[in-house]
């Protein structure tokens, strides 16, 4: 089959692997119909995130039809339509059963490896680092699911793969990141950043009835998308975030902060970022940590902060005295995708949300090594890549 593999730092290739066969029998092999690029695909791709091996199949947001199933897998059948999360999920085990799914104890097959990276390991991940299970991924014309039996859920009739695509991974965590600050209505929730996941922050905040919603970033297409979410928007580049949040708030700083960037912030005017990247080139930090700094001095006291964008290591010159004196609340994560997909479901076939509003790209599945520069470098208006077989 055909699939896309990482074989070094900007070099992504369409090749040819072999075919997924069922190793357990509570396997399933989905024939991939849509999948996407997602923003944490390029920290790979840019070569900050350890753990990668060449000719790894990569992506994590993908679904399809079911074409083989394992003995034991009773959930599915062939011919069903599904969305597969990006978290693989045993569904028996402690954290499972209390809901916290990316947090499974058993699906990381290189348990070892991530308990020394993280003290503890996650959930397995797809199409990712060897340090989440080195599990093939989903850019490829079919998947290997483990424990098909738990996570993949059936499509209903009537929906497109562009309406139901996301719920695999960008939906939910947007959701996630809003969900957790418990919004009040009298609430201005600040979101950093303005790609896919920002912009299901956006719409999420405002689904759970937040006052004021601000999105900031530097992206004219980004901001416009926001925009017509139901967004305030502050262009980094034109107004200063500090001063234009405390306009907004009278002065009091925003109730929640959710960070929808992560570990690669591109504030290339702020000193602070600038001197990230210089320490990154030199192995003194791994993630830059602009986005965290800004939002631990804005937020309002005894506010929360969401980080739901993807850190891998090590950051520097964080105010944690912030954090500790105002009492914030810190609260992040991989996503529990299997908490809210149903609800989240609920709220596409009832038409509150129909999430192909994200999608400006929609390419042949070969095309893929090119549109992650194109994504990458946010050209031709790219704010969200959908690929096809």
């Amino acid at each position: 089959m055909k699939a896309v593999c990482w074989h070094g730092k900007h070099d992504m290739r369409y090749d040819t692997v072999p075919d997924p066969i069922i190793e357990h029998p509570r396997d399933a092999i989905v024939k991939m119909t849509s999948c996407a690029i997602c923003g944490s695909d390029l920290h790979f791709y840019d070569g900050f995130m350890p753990g990668m091996k060449a000719g790894d199949v990569v992506g994590h947001e993908f679904m399809g039809e079911v074409v083989e199933v394992g003995s034991e897998n009773k959930k599915l059948k062939v011919g069903d339509r599904v969305v597969v999360p990006f978290t693989i999920c045993c569904g028996e085990c402690e954290q499972c059963l209390r809901g916290n799914w990316s947090v499974c104890e058993r699906t990381n097959r290189n348990k070892q490896l991530g308990d020394l990276t993280f003290g503890h390991t996650g959930a397995g991940l797809f199409g990712y680092t060897h340090i989440t299970g080195g599990y093939a991924g989903g850019q490829a014309e079919y998947v290997r699911v483990p424990y098909a039996d738990v996570s993949p859920m059936k499509v209903p009739e009537g929906l497109t793969d562009e309406q139901v695509l996301f719920l695999t991974d960008i939906f939910p965590t947007g959701w996630q990141a809003a969900a957790v600050c418990d919004i009040q209505p009298t609430d201005v929730v600040a979101i950093w950043g303005a790609g896919p996941v920002g912009q299901f922050a956006i719409r999420s905040a405002v689904l759970l009835g937040a006052q004021t919603v601000v999105s900031i970033d530097n992206v004219p297409e980004r901001l416009a998308m926001a925009r017509a979410g139901g967004a305030i928007t502050i262009d980094f580049d034109e107004e200063s975030v500090l001063d234009r949040l405390q306009e907004l708030t009278k002065g009091k700083g925003p109730d929640k902060c959710i960070d929808a960037v992560g570990m690669e912030a591109h504030a290339l005017r702020s000193v602070d970022s600038m001197l990230d990247r210089v320490k990154q080139s030199v192995m003194i930090e791994s993630d830059r940590p602009h986005v965290l700094r800004e939002m631990f001095y804005m937020c309002r006291p005894a506010g929360i902060v969401s980080v739901a964008g993807v850190y891998g290591g090590l950051i520097d010159k964080v105010p944690f005295g912030a954090v500790m004196n105002k009492g914030l609340t810190i609260k992040t994560g991989q996503t529990h995708v299997n908490r809210y997909i149903g609800e989240l479901m609920q709220l596409i076939v009832d038409g509150k949300i129909d999430p192909s509003f994200v999608i400006t790209h929609t390419v042949g599945l070969e095309d893929a090594p090119g549109m992650y520069q194109t994504f990458r470098d946010k050209e031709d208006g790219c704010v969200k890549v959908v690929m096809k077989p």
